[in-house]
């Protein structure tokens, strides 16, 4: 492929050149050499394809990063930007230590410059006024208009200096290279400047390059980029250099986020993910930034040009706080950071995971202003096509569990997630049904109505929180479920599955809309099935009012970790004990025990922790608790305090903070409740926590002392859980302080708006007097639906 593209582009240069030579008078020694030098430049151009996809630059091996003028400058434009810069070295530094290649092209040696002269002209007039003070002499200090190339003549070695010392702190060498047009179109310069730079790479240095602006001419802003490209700015040098040095990747920082379709700032200007080269026409082009002489136009043209000869390109933020300290690093793992360049334009491209989401907003909203009983209809009417069309959907399962067992990646905790069955779907139904009569109550119930004045009363009503993301992962039921509490709570729904169940959760997922398309809201609920990171759609913060993570608590930490502004509600861990009591019944003990142990142990309710009163040690209770967990072939790590009662103790617990969802389970010795309610305070997750005691006054001090989102008596654990708390499902299980905790059913979904109607007459008065007039009388709530 790649030799056909170079043989067409050769012939097509030689029929120009046919055409040159004979329409003009060209002596044929320039004949010869534009001949040599176009065809090195084209041939340059094509070392090879760019990558196709984000995720393919995990492969960049040779990487070029472009440091703007904003970038490296401060606000003031005197001086750099030293954290930013800081930042940058650590990750080109780690990169470079990961065994790729590292190349940096950089401005700020005109702001440094300018910072070191304006420094030595201050200090002089001050030292001159000093001198001239006897004679009453005094002058207002002022600083000249500064020379550029004379800032950089100043300013390039104490560039140089502070990135030798910030890349010695991780111990990498660099090396400075400086350049002019001569460079480039020069054969031989061009040729001596290549081996320079390969030899560096090869010494794994890391070659710092920058135009010579001592002695350059002015820059020309915003020159076309046309045949040889020039080098008049640092975005033509960056494309100029990656395509000469065949680097797989350029990264251009600067102070925007990316491409937009307007300019930033505008109204309705939307960062572009990826840019195709026939997008050129749809974008409108602002004011350069606030330093520098390209803008976003010349930066585009200079991407374009070497995505034209095989490397691929992404112009980001260099500038932000926020994602400054990762930029490099993220864009490199194929996150969706800036602005992508890509040749290869999808046959049939779907919507972005943006729009999306606006279409889940926008259809979000009518589903909210429905009424109660037809958002009912829609729930029952998914609930009838999981029977109906329940062949179909078993069928997608077997293909996905099929594919799954032959991986032989998954656990058999995840598989046992992954199959459905008749009967799960059976149960799904029910469960569908029992959260469409609780949506009869739901949206646009009045939670308190107050008259605060004559004429003007106040409602509390409730509303959908607006548009929520559910990640979950090999457990295609969860996608039914989730969907019907979002339609009952007239939420929009983006929902992201796990890969092992492609096939159900497109199936479910159909059904789902063509529920919905009952009442013209098919859009609400939206799947993302593209090459996103979970970590990418976790930037969606302008768009994504919830996100609800689903699974393994690896997973949940992760969102949380990830989540850029956006509340998330679940638990970060399942760390669940049970205490056995010194007046429980051996009986419920033990079947307690083994049912919070032993049903599901890879669940998030599953006990962690058996905490045994002292009383009970060396008790026949205690024989069959030990016995009981060695049939059920459970492996027993002892806290240190259980460990020092013992000659010959099981391994002693790593941690007492430990999620095993295993088979496996600590287990510790405590004198009493109120150590109990200690110990699990300090190590416990806030989840589910259980007593089994038939002392009444002990257990009801337990619940009323421990500060869990579930707290048992003489139950398993296993019943922190929607569907059994009569939820109809759980959206997930929440361990935070705010908002809603433990299972979250349709409740958990909503927030509230105040509503206030008055009749014109009634005015705001915030004087102390002005309070006397108002009311505040409580009216019975009669109507609790508002008419939405």
């Amino acid at each position: 492929m790649l030799e056909l593209q170079k043989f067409k582009i050769k012939g097509k240069l030689n029929m120009l050149l046919q055409k040159l030579n004979l329409c003009s008078k060209i002596s044929p020694q320039r004949f010869q050499f534009l001949i040599k030098h176009l065809t090195q430049e084209f041939s340059n151009r094509v070392h090879g394809s760019s990558y196709a996809h984000r995720g393919e630059l995990r492969k960049a091996k040779r990487i070029v990063v472009k440091l703007g003028s904003a970038v490296v400058t401060r606000g003031d434009e005197c001086g750099l930007a030293l954290g930013r810069l800081a930042s940058i070295v650590e990750q080109v530094a780690m990169l470079q230590n990961q065994g790729r290649e590292m190349m940096i092209i950089t401005s700020g040696a005109v702001a440094f410059g300018k910072q070191r002269l304006r420094h030595e002209i201050l200090l002089s007039q001050s030292v001159r006024q000093a001198l001239h003070s006897g004679n009453g002499l005094h002058k207002e200090m002022f600083v000249p208009a500064l020379e550029a190339r004379a800032c950089a003549a100043a300013g390039q070695s104490g560039l140089m200096a502070l990135y030798e010392a910030m890349f010695t702190q991780y111990s990498t060498c660099t090396a400075q290279v400086l350049v002019t047009n001569l460079d480039f179109h020069d054969d031989e310069k061009r040729q001596n400047l290549n081996s320079t730079l390969q030899e560096l790479l090869r010494m794994n240095i890391v070659p710092i390059i920058n135009t010579n602006d001592a002695v350059v001419p002015p820059p020309e802003p915003n020159s076309d980029l046309h045949g040889v490209i020039s080098i008049k700015d640092n975005d033509s040098l960056a494309a100029r250099l990656a395509v000469e040095m065949k680097a797989d990747l350029l990264i251009m920082l600067s102070d925007v986020e990316g491409l937009y379709n307007s300019p930033p700032g505008t109204n309705d200007a939307k960062l572009i993910d990826i840019f195709y080269p026939g997008d050129q026409q749809s974008i409108t082009y602002g004011t350069k930034s606030r330093v520098g002489i390209g803008g976003m136009e010349a930066k585009v043209k200079a991407a374009l040009w070497a995505l034209q000869g095989g490397t691929s390109v992404v112009i980001a933020n260099g500038t932000n706080p926020k994602v400054t300290g990762q930029v490099i690093t993220d864009i490199v793992e194929g996150k969706k950071v800036g602005t992508f360049f890509s040749e290869v334009k999808p046959a049939v491209p779907g919507p972005s995971v943006e729009e999306q989401t606006e279409m889940a907003r926008n259809s979000g909203r009518i589903l909210a202003s429905l009424h109660p009983h037809q958002r009912s209809e829609i729930i029952c009417h998914l609930a009838e096509l999981l029977t109906e069309r329940k062949n179909e959907i078993l069928a997608a399962n077997k293909m996905d569990m099929k594919m799954a067992v032959s991986a032989g990646r998954l656990p058999s905790a995840m598989l046992k997630r992954l199959s459905l069955s008749s009967g799960k779907l059976s149960s799904l139904a029910v469960g569908l049904r029992q959260i469409a009569m609780a949506a009869q109550d739901s949206v646009g119930r009045v939670v308190r109505r107050t008259r605060v004045a004559p004429g003007l009363e106040l409602e509390q009503v409730t509303v959908p929180i607006g548009v929520l993301l559910v990640i979950f992962e090999a457990r295609p039921d969860c996608l039914p479920q989730v969907s019907a509490l979002a339609i009952a709570s007239g939420n929009a729904l983006l929902l992201k599955g796990g890969k092992e169940a492609a096939n159900t959760n497109r199936v479910l997922h159909q059904l789902t809309q063509e529920a919905l398309s009952q009442h013209g809201v098919r859009e609400a609920v939206q799947m993302v099935n593209t090459h996103e990171e979970v970590e990418d759609l976790c930037r969606l913060d302008k768009m994504i009012d919830l996100i609800v993570p689903r699974g393994s608590s690896q997973l949940v930490r992760d969102i949380q970790r990830a989540a850029k502004g956006i509340p998330v509600l679940g638990h970060s861990e399942g760390i669940c004990h049970v205490y056995v009591d010194a007046d429980a019944d051996v009986d419920k003990v033990i079947k307690i025990v083994r049912d919070s142990k032993c049903d599901y142990p890879a669940a998030c309710n599953s006990m962690e922790t058996l905490l045994i009163h002292r009383e009970i040690l060396r008790t026949p209770m205690f024989d069959k608790i030990i016995e009981m967990l060695r049939i059920e072939q459970v492996k027993i790590h002892s806290g240190p305090r259980f460990a020092s009662y013992l000659t010959f103790s099981p391994s002693e617990a790593s941690s007492l903070r430990t999620e095993y969802s295993d088979l496996e389970c600590c287990l510790e010795v405590v004198d009493g409740l109120e150590e109990a309610v200690e110990h699990i305070h300090k190590y416990g997750s806030s989840h589910t926590d259980v007593i089994v005691t038939e002392n009444k006054e002990t257990a009801e001090r337990f619940l009323q002392q421990l500060d869990s989102a579930c707290v048992f008596w003489n139950a398993s654990s296993r019943f922190a859980d929607g569907y059994r708390f009569g939820l109809g499902a759980e959206v997930g299980i929440s361990t935070a302080r705010i908002h809603a905790r433990g299972p979250v059913g349709l409740e958990g979904l909503l927030t509230t708006k105040w509503v206030l109607r008055g009749d014109g007459h009634t005015v705001a008065d915030f004087s102390e007097s002005g309070s006397r007039k108002y009311l505040h009388e409580n009216i019975p709530v009669e109507q609790n639906l508002t008419g939405h």
